[in-house]
Protein backbone atom coordinates (compact mmCIF):
# COMPACT_ATOMS: atom_id res chain seq x y z
CA UNK A 1 0.00 0.00 0.00
CA UNK A 2 1.36 3.39 -0.96
CA UNK A 3 2.22 5.72 1.89
CA UNK A 4 0.74 9.22 1.94
CA UNK A 5 3.48 11.85 1.77
CA UNK A 6 1.27 14.95 1.72
CA UNK A 7 2.15 16.08 5.26
CA UNK A 8 5.85 15.52 4.63
CA UNK A 9 5.59 17.54 1.41
CA UNK A 10 3.88 20.42 3.27
CA UNK A 11 6.58 20.39 5.94
CA UNK A 12 9.39 20.35 3.38
CA UNK A 13 7.93 23.19 1.31
CA UNK A 14 7.26 25.28 4.40
CA UNK A 15 10.81 24.79 5.67
CA UNK A 16 12.62 25.52 2.42
CA UNK A 17 11.12 28.99 2.68
CA UNK A 18 7.74 28.35 1.06
CA UNK A 19 6.82 27.71 -2.54
CA UNK A 20 7.60 31.31 -3.48
CA UNK A 21 11.23 30.68 -2.48
CA UNK A 22 11.59 27.68 -4.82
CA UNK A 23 13.05 28.26 -8.28
CA UNK A 24 13.06 24.56 -9.20
CA UNK A 25 12.91 21.12 -7.66
CA UNK A 26 14.11 17.85 -9.14
CA UNK A 27 15.18 14.56 -7.60
CA UNK A 28 17.91 11.99 -7.97
CA UNK A 29 18.10 8.51 -6.44
CA UNK A 30 17.81 9.65 -2.81
CA UNK A 31 17.49 13.44 -2.71
CA UNK A 32 15.14 16.28 -3.48
CA UNK A 33 17.26 18.95 -5.14
CA UNK A 34 15.91 22.46 -4.70
CA UNK A 35 17.20 25.65 -6.27
CA UNK A 36 16.12 28.35 -3.86
CA UNK A 37 15.91 32.09 -4.35
CA UNK A 38 17.22 32.63 -0.81
CA UNK A 39 18.80 29.71 1.12
CA UNK A 40 18.69 31.79 4.32
CA UNK A 41 14.91 31.32 4.42
CA UNK A 42 15.32 27.54 4.72
CA UNK A 43 15.11 26.00 8.18
CA UNK A 44 17.78 23.27 8.24
CA UNK A 45 17.21 22.20 11.85
CA UNK A 46 13.46 21.60 11.44
CA UNK A 47 14.00 19.64 8.22
CA UNK A 48 16.73 17.49 9.79
CA UNK A 49 14.39 16.65 12.69
CA UNK A 50 11.46 15.81 10.41
CA UNK A 51 10.44 12.14 10.15
CA UNK A 52 11.09 11.03 6.59
CA UNK A 53 14.06 13.36 6.10
CA UNK A 54 17.53 11.88 6.61
CA UNK A 55 19.49 15.14 6.46
CA UNK A 56 20.00 18.36 4.52
CA UNK A 57 23.00 19.06 2.26
CA UNK A 58 23.98 22.30 0.54
CA UNK A 59 26.12 21.53 -2.50
CA UNK A 60 26.55 22.64 -6.08
CA UNK A 61 24.24 25.61 -5.69
CA UNK A 62 21.47 23.26 -4.62
CA UNK A 63 19.61 22.79 -1.37
CA UNK A 64 19.33 19.02 -1.11
CA UNK A 65 16.87 17.28 1.18
CA UNK A 66 17.96 13.65 1.59
CA UNK A 67 14.91 11.37 1.71
CA UNK A 68 16.10 7.89 0.80
CA UNK A 69 14.38 5.26 -1.33
CA UNK A 70 10.94 6.91 -1.23
CA UNK A 71 12.24 10.09 -2.90
CA UNK A 72 10.17 9.66 -6.08
CA UNK A 73 6.91 9.45 -4.10
CA UNK A 74 7.89 12.41 -1.91
CA UNK A 75 8.88 14.38 -5.02
CA UNK A 76 5.45 13.75 -6.56
CA UNK A 77 3.78 14.98 -3.36
CA UNK A 78 6.04 18.07 -3.23
CA UNK A 79 5.30 18.95 -6.87
CA UNK A 80 1.57 18.49 -6.24
CA UNK A 81 1.57 20.43 -2.96
CA UNK A 82 3.69 23.27 -4.32
CA UNK A 83 1.78 23.50 -7.57
CA UNK A 84 5.03 23.11 -9.50
CA UNK A 85 4.34 22.14 -13.08
CA UNK A 86 6.71 21.20 -15.86
CA UNK A 87 8.70 18.61 -13.92
CA UNK A 88 9.16 20.76 -10.86
CA UNK A 89 10.50 23.80 -12.68
CA UNK A 90 9.06 27.08 -11.50
CA UNK A 91 8.60 29.74 -14.18
CA UNK A 92 11.28 32.43 -14.02
CA UNK A 93 8.89 35.39 -14.26
CA UNK A 94 10.80 37.66 -11.93
CA UNK A 95 13.99 35.68 -11.35
CA UNK A 96 17.04 36.95 -13.18
CA UNK A 97 19.90 34.48 -13.37
CA UNK A 98 23.17 36.39 -13.64
CA UNK A 99 25.44 33.35 -13.49
CA UNK A 100 27.69 32.66 -16.46
CA UNK A 101 27.66 29.54 -18.60
CA UNK A 102 30.81 28.30 -16.82
CA UNK A 103 29.18 28.79 -13.40
CA UNK A 104 26.10 26.87 -14.53
CA UNK A 105 28.24 24.05 -15.97
CA UNK A 106 30.33 23.76 -12.79
CA UNK A 107 27.16 23.75 -10.63
CA UNK A 108 25.62 21.00 -12.78
CA UNK A 109 28.73 18.82 -12.78
CA UNK A 110 29.39 19.25 -9.04
CA UNK A 111 25.72 18.47 -8.31
CA UNK A 112 25.98 15.25 -10.32
CA UNK A 113 29.24 14.08 -8.73
CA UNK A 114 28.33 14.96 -5.14
CA UNK A 115 26.59 11.61 -4.61
CA UNK A 116 29.38 9.46 -6.06
CA UNK A 117 32.38 11.29 -4.61
CA UNK A 118 32.53 9.14 -1.45
CA UNK A 119 32.48 5.77 -3.29
CA UNK A 120 35.11 7.03 -5.75
CA UNK A 121 37.33 8.14 -2.86
CA UNK A 122 36.87 4.82 -1.07
CA UNK A 123 37.76 2.96 -4.25
CA UNK A 124 40.95 4.98 -4.62
CA UNK A 125 41.96 4.29 -1.03
CA UNK A 126 41.31 0.56 -1.44
CA UNK A 127 43.30 0.52 -4.69
CA UNK A 128 46.19 2.24 -2.90
CA UNK A 129 46.12 -0.27 -0.04
CA UNK A 130 46.08 -3.19 -2.50
CA UNK A 131 49.05 -1.70 -4.40
CA UNK A 132 51.04 -1.23 -1.18
CA UNK A 133 50.18 -4.76 -0.01
CA UNK A 134 51.12 -6.25 -3.38
CA UNK A 135 54.44 -4.37 -3.42
CA UNK A 136 55.20 -5.52 0.12
CA UNK A 137 54.25 -9.10 -0.71
CA UNK A 138 56.43 -9.10 -3.88
CA UNK A 139 59.39 -7.68 -1.93
CA UNK A 140 58.95 -10.33 0.77
CA UNK A 141 58.54 -13.09 -1.82
CA UNK A 142 61.74 -12.20 -3.70
CA UNK A 143 63.76 -11.96 -0.47
CA UNK A 144 62.70 -15.53 0.50
CA UNK A 145 64.10 -16.97 -2.77
CA UNK A 146 67.63 -15.62 -2.24
CA UNK A 147 68.64 -18.29 0.24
Amino acid sequence: MAKNYDELAKTIIQNVGGKDNVTSVVHCATRLRFKLKDEKKANDDVLKDTDGVVTVVKAGGQYQVVIGNEVADVYDAVVKEGGFNGGGQVPDDDVEDNSSFVDKAVALISGIFTDILAPLSAGGIIKGLVAVSYTHLRAHETSDHRV
